[in-house]
C-alpha cells in the first residue's frame, strides 16, 4: 500500500520512508545502541545530507533510540548526536508507552499509539514532504502494515558483530525489495533507494 497519494485538497502527499546506515553485517547500531562506529568512515558528497534533510518534514523514532541518544550525548559526534547531523528541522515523534516521561522535552512529541496512527498524524503536518522512520523496530512495524513507500539505505564498510539489526523477525520472514535508484555521487557509501516489491512469510 503506497502513501504517495493525493490529498483531498489537491496537494500531493509525501512518501513514508525508512532510512538508516547499516554495517556490512546488517546492524544499524552497535551493542547498547552505540553509534561511535560511524565516526571516521568517510564523508558524503557535498550537499547530500542537506538535500536529504530538506525532503523530510516529520521523523518517527522509538523510545530506546531516544534514551540512548540522551545517555550518550557527551560521547556522540556532530553526525550522530542529531538527525542529519543538525541539518534537519521539523517535527519528531517518539513512540513510547510512557509519553508522560517526555513531557518536559519540547523538542519532541511523545505518542502512545500504533505506527499507523502516528503516520496519519504525521501526514497532517508533512504535506508534500516526507515522513521518515529511523527506528529498526518501528520500520518493521510499518512494513508489516504496508506503510513503507521507500527504504533509503547507506552501507558502511565495517562489521559490528552485534547490536541492533536492520530487520529482526524471530522465525524469519522474507521481504522482497526492488531497487529504484542508486546515487553515483555517493557510490563509496553505497547509497540505494528501494521500494517493497512483495512479501512472503516462510
Amino acid at each position: 500500500m503506497s502513501n504517495a497519494i493525493t490529498l483531498a485538497q489537491g496537494g500531493a502527499m509525501g512518501k513514508v520512508t525508512w532510512g538508516f546506515t547499516s554495517s556490512l553485517d546488517g546492524f544499524i547500531t552497535g551493542p547498547n545502541r552505540d553509534m561511535s562506529w560511524m565516526s571516521g568512515l568517510g564523508s558524503l558528497a557535498v550537499g547530500t545530507v542537506e538535500e536529504l534533510a530538506s525532503k523530510v518534514a516529520v521523523i518517527i523514532s522509538g523510545r530506546r533510540g531516544y534514551d540512548a541518544a540522551k545517555a550518550q550525548a557527551d560521547e556522540r559526534d556532530e553526525l550522530t548526536s542529531e538527525a542529519y547531523g543538525g541539518a534537519w528541522e521539523g517535527t519528531e515523534f517518539i513512540l513510547t508507552h510512557r509519553p508522560e516521561e517526555l513531557a518536559g522535552d519540547s523538542a519532541v512529541t511523545a505518542l502512545n499509539c500504533s505506527i499507523a496512527e502516528a503516520v496519519d498524524r504525521a501526514q497532517l503536518i508533512a504535506g508534500d514532504r516526507d515522513i521518515q522512520i529511523i527506528s529498526a523496530d518501528i520500520g518493521r512495524q510499518a512494513l508489516e502494515v504496508g506503510l513503507i513507500d521507500e527504504m533509503q539505505m547507506f552501507v558502511a564498510p565495517i562489521f559490528l558483530g552485534d547490536g541492533t539489526r536492520v530487520f529482526d523477525v524471530p522465525g524469519g520472514r522474507r521481504v522482497y525489495w526492488e531497487l529504484v535508484e542508486t546515487d553515483a555521487a555517493n557510490e563509496s557509501a553505497w547509497f540505494r533507494r528501494f521500494r517493497p516489491k512483495h512479501a512472503q512469510s516462510n
